[in-house]
């Protein structure tokens, strides 16, 4: 288990507990979370190595690597994923300026992304830490993902466009990856990471039982503020903030089954209504941001 002295960020010793979070969809314990009062990040304290964080993940439910459309939330969330894959291609797209170029997908699950990225004629490569995950992307759409070791031989400068669709929170190597997406990504290139948000309407309105503490897989949880801090550390600024306004919802939707035992969706669609129009006003505290990374010229 490691428990941190020093901010996981920026190193600052100027850090404290926040609260104490269940795990609720896997292991039932508890964990604390942290803050650090210099570059505002917050993290989960007391976590598993990464040897030992994989059991945390054993879980049928576990949508990205299972692709399960078992019980209604996840049956929503595939329904909804179909429309969402066409929208971050269009905001790839857009974004670089290429309509066809080279992609790296850390944390590719089972290879929606990238399947949907081949097909509009992108050069695809994906790294996925998960065993079943890689094993579920070449079986259902015969994409062969790279294992994490493997980053370390790609190329520098040779991705146009670098995505980490809400994989950031789970890598352990926090500052490193960071590094590692300076040196892969192309002068001009772009990368996108998207996080979920704790500063968003749905986390004060669910407080402790918000969904997307999750932890402990979720290792760090990020602000505006604190991705801002990190992206100006590894050499980046943020171009662009964007919103995903279906993550309320589904957050929401888990949120209260953590809370009552029940999905109660009526009471979740008001929360992520409640959230998103909060967020109307301010893409900032939207339930989950992509961030938008450009280098540092």
């Amino acid at each position: 288990m490691i428990r941190y002295q020093q901010c996981p960020s920026c190193g600052s010793e100027k850090i404290q507990k926040e609260t104490t979070v269940k795990d609720h969809s896997v292991s039932g314990e508890e964990f604390e979370i942290w803050r650090c009062t210099n570059c505002h990040l917050f993290f989960t304290q007391h976590i598993p190595d990464e040897s030992e964080i994989g059991k945390y993940y054993r879980s049928e439910n576990y949508i990205s690597h299972s692709d399960t459309r078992k019980g209604i939330v996840n049956k929503l969330y595939h329904l909804i994923r179909e429309y969402t894959l066409g929208q971050k291609k269009n905001l790839l797209q857009k974004s670089c300026g290429l309509q066809r170029g080279s992609l790296l997908d850390i944390g590719s699950g089972t290879g929606s992304f990238l399947t949907t990225m081949q097909k509009a004629g992108w050069e695809i490569t994906g790294i996925e830490p998960d065993k079943i995950a890689r094993e579920n992307s070449e079986e259902l759409h015969h994409i062969k993902p790279l294992e994490p070791a493997a980053i370390k031989d790609l190329p520098s400068s040779s991705f146009d466009a670098i995505t980490m669709w809400h994989v950031m929170e789970h890598v352990h190597q926090l500052q490193n990856q960071f590094k590692e997406l300076n040196r892969l990504i192309k002068p001009e290139g772009r990368v996108f990471i998207a996080v979920p948000n704790h500063t968003s309407g749905d986390a004060d309105h669910y407080r402790d039982y918000w969904a997307a503490w999750d932890v402990p897989r979720h290792l760090y949880h990020f602000s505006p503020e604190s991705m801002r801090f990190l992206a100006g550390k590894f050499g980046f600024t943020i171009e662009n903030y964007k919103p995903m306004w279906f993550d309320s919802f589904y957050v929401s939707m888990l949120s209260e089954k953590y809370k009552s035992g029940k999905s109660h969706l009526l009471s979740a669609l008001i929360s992520g209504i409640k959230s998103n129009l909060k967020a109307m006003k301010n893409v900032e505290h939207c339930s989950s941001v992509i961030y938008i990374l450009e280098k540092v010229r």
